[in-house]
């Protein structure tokens, strides 16, 4: 198939779309540069530079290209700055997406898998949480990311675009060549292992008063490439929903971190600050769902292999794509 990836410079575009090369699949990367990096997209792939906020554009790539599917990951990500800005995170995540919606349904797209979030389900009831969960999101990157969904769902019934949401969790890891490299950097993994290079003094904990075994938040961590996988199946299958793509286990930040002193052989000095905003305590995956139906079966789901892999690819850039 061609595919066209919407945000191939960033983390998880970059590796998927190596994913999808590798297996036999051609990949028209489509960035505006912004939040990703040039040299995160595979030499295999063909970039093109610009953004979705701008129609006419995207309007003219989707007829040049006309690819059998789209996998959308052009999306802003940080939970504390749509806090604090979440007009921003409405025009990039929704405005901008619509743009994507229209211009593929005139191109006669008939397939766009959507990279979407567990922060749809808010302060879950379940543990580990299924899609019939009830999507209350309590920050308003969860909640953009939910009113997408529910577009996708509308152009379903009235275009027949078929859509596949996959919320996934905290996703992590590195391939050989691609890693995870965000300014500012957000994320638990490559925080830790920012400290352990030396580029932090030291790792701040944000809460360690919630009801869990420790006091700091749960979460669910799944390889990159085990979202690789999960997006191929879903852009092979012909269903149309919102799936889990996650592990299954949790993992509380003082798990990680014991995880990745050992993985990494440094002291890693961390220290407890307060809660932020929009953190629920636990987001543990239920993906039976994605297993069954979508035939998806992660294989890196050892979380000493993912802090490896991770490690690895900062080791080999230890300035990220700038240097």
């Amino acid at each position: 198939m061609k595919i066209l990836v919407a945000g191939g410079a960033g983390y998880i575009g970059s590796c998927t779309t190596e994913y999808l090369l590798d297996h036999g699949h051609e990949v028209v990367a489509f960035d505006s540069l912004a939040k990703g990096h040039r040299a995160a997209v595979d030499p295999r792939a063909r970039l093109i530079v610009g953004d979705l906020a701008d129609r006419e554009a995207v309007r003219g790539v989707l007829a040049a290209e006309r690819p059998a599917g789209i996998i959308h990951f052009a999306a802003f990500i940080e939970v504390g700055e749509s806090m604090r800005d979440p007009g921003c995170y409405f025009r990039n995540n929704v405005a901008n997406g619509l743009n994507l919606l229209d211009a593929a349904v005139a191109a006669g797209v008939r397939k766009i898998v959507f990279s979407s979030t567990a922060a749809t389900y808010g302060l879950p009831r379940t543990i580990p949480i299924p899609e019939t969960e009830r999507t209350e999101p309590i920050n308003a990157y969860g909640e953009s990311k939910l009113m997408f969904e529910r577009i996708l769902r509308w152009y379903r019934e009235i275009h027949g675009l078929q859509y596949i949401a996959l919320r996934y969790f905290n996703a992590c890891g590195a391939t050989a060549r691609f890693g995870e490299d965000h300014n500012p950097e957000s994320h638990l993994i490559p925080i830790i292992l920012q400290v352990a290079q030396g580029k932090r003094d030291k790792l701040l904990v944000y809460g360690n008063d919630y009801p869990t075994k420790d006091g700091t938040c749960i979460r669910d961590y799944i390889h990159v490439l085990d979202l690789a996988q999960a997006h191929l199946k879903a852009l092979e299958n012909d269903l149309s929903g919102s799936f889990n793509i996650g592990s299954g286990n949790g993992f509380s930040v003082m798990e990680i971190l014991a995880a990745a002193r050992e993985v990494t052989g440094h002291p890693i000095p961390a220290e407890f600050a307060p809660r932020r905003p929009g953190d629920p305590p636990f987001l543990i995956s239920d993906s039976t769902a994605a297993r069954i139906r979508l035939g998806w079966k992660p294989e890196h789901d050892d979380i000493r292999q993912i802090l490896r892999d991770a490690w690895a690819w900062r080791q080999a850039h230890p300035q990220g794509y700038r240097e």
